[in-house]
């Protein structure tokens, strides 16, 4: 692998999926760690004068994300910075994705005209679900249109889509909805992996693959739609996010704390 020149200031923009939920650490704010403090990690001992800021927020759909996110990323100068957008978009009932990927595409070209190295994702294929896989199609379309916006601004890709390990369901949380431990231990392989960084990351161990009885099977998706999807549909419904009352964990560049 080849090794890219030190990071000194890293600028992770997004939604749950980089703010680190489905991740948990009671240690650090909001009670997450999740990929890119993983990364940050690393990325800190590379270089003394490493500061790392997460302006993520869990719920965050993509126009929330650049009038929040944007402005403050800039202001920090960094020289290296992870934007992932539209999720949260692609999931309502009515989208314009087109019209959606205009304005991110606007917003990777500010953040490239910096001098800034940044780093965009695909969506996940969500054609092992059948909970998302009716929305296949509108991954698929937000995928060509973000790689065709990463080629016009020099943005480097994480192909989320090609990443065929998260049709396991052991990389994911039990809300079926955010990467688990190893769910981002294995992001953040793959994002200094394509950053070209050199780093000792070991993949998270995995439980063993126990198929329950069939009876136990429905109790727990009975339980996954009470606890998981109920709230979600009503945080829809009734216009509210779960990150309604949630703060940017890292909002200042600062040394990340090493694990």
């Amino acid at each position: 692998m080849s090794t890219a020149p030190p990071f000194h200031r890293y600028v992770a923009l997004g939604d749950s999926f980089t703010e680190g939920v489905g991740d948990p650490d009671p240690t650090r704010p909001n009670g997450l760690r999740g990929w890119a403090d993983r990364v940050a990690e690393v990325l800190a001992g590379r270089t003394d004068d490493f500061g790392y800021a997460n302006l993520a927020i869990r719920g965050r759909k993509l126009d929330g994300i650049l009038a929040e996110q944007l402005e403050p990323a800039l202001a920090l100068e960094p020289d290296l910075v992870t934007i992932y957008a539209g999720a949260n978009d692609i999931l309502r009932p009515r989208v314009d994705i087109d019209g959606l990927v205009d304005r991110y595409d606007a917003a990777i070209g500010r953040l490239a005209a910096t001098g800034a190295r940044v780093l965009v994702w695909t969506a996940f294929d969500p054609g092992g679900s059948a909970i998302y896989r009716p929305m296949r199609g509108r991954f698929a379309l937000y995928n060509e249109l973000v790689r065709a916006a990463a080629d016009r601004h020099g943005a480097d890709v994480v192909d989320f889509w090609r990443l065929r390990e998260y049709r396991d369901w052991r990389y994911w949380d039990a809300d079926r909805m955010h990467m688990g431990p190893a769910g981002h231990q294995r992001m953040a392989t793959e994002v200094l992996d394509v950053l070209g960084i050199e780093h000792a990351l070991e993949a998270h161990p995995l439980a063993e693959v126990v198929v329950p009885p069939r009876g136990e099977q429905l109790r727990e998706h009975v339980t996954w739609v009470r606890e998981s999807a109920a709230p979600w549909v009503h945080r829809r419904l009734t216009g509210r996010s779960s990150g309604d009352r949630v703060s940017p964990r890292y909002p200042v560049l600062g040394r990340p704390t090493l694990d």
